[in-house]
């Protein structure tokens, strides 16, 4: 039983928003699902699994710029900010120190809604208190 977490973050890496999806599911599920809950921002970092056009599109709708490299199957390569796009480092560490508590890391609960809760503690001990 895997899962995966997608997170909306602020500039310095703080969860702001978070989403559980089944790991074997599209990244298009959770990002549609974080889409209205999306902070007033001039760009939004984003890897490979979120490049699609209804969001690119979406994103402009909102004024929000895309950082978000190609699909490696996608015919036509969409340019991005190479040197914006290595500040989603901050993004990579704010996972990481989420998989520092243990809980987290190996998804002891088998409810969706009880990790999902575990990792809100986390994220509210980690970065707000």
């Amino acid at each position: 039983m895997n899962t995966k977490l997608h997170a909306i973050s602020d500039s310095q890496g703080r969860p702001l928003n978070l989403f559980v999806t089944a790991d074997q599911v599209s990244d298009y599920i959770g990002a549609r699902a974080l889409l209205s809950s999306l902070p007033n921002v001039d760009w939004l970092l984003g890897d490979r699994g979120y490049d699609a056009d209804w969001f690119r599109d979406a994103l402009k709708d909102k004024g929000i710029r895309a950082c978000i490299p190609s699909r490696k199957q996608r015919m036509k390569t969409v340019k991005y900010d190479k040197r914006r796009y290595k500040r989603r480092n901050r993004i990579a560490i704010m996972f990481g120190r989420l998989k520092d508590w243990r809980r987290v890391a190996t998804r002891y609960d088998r409810c969706p809604k009880v990790f999902l809760s575990a990792i809100a503690l986390a994220v509210l001990v980690i970065y707000w208190l």
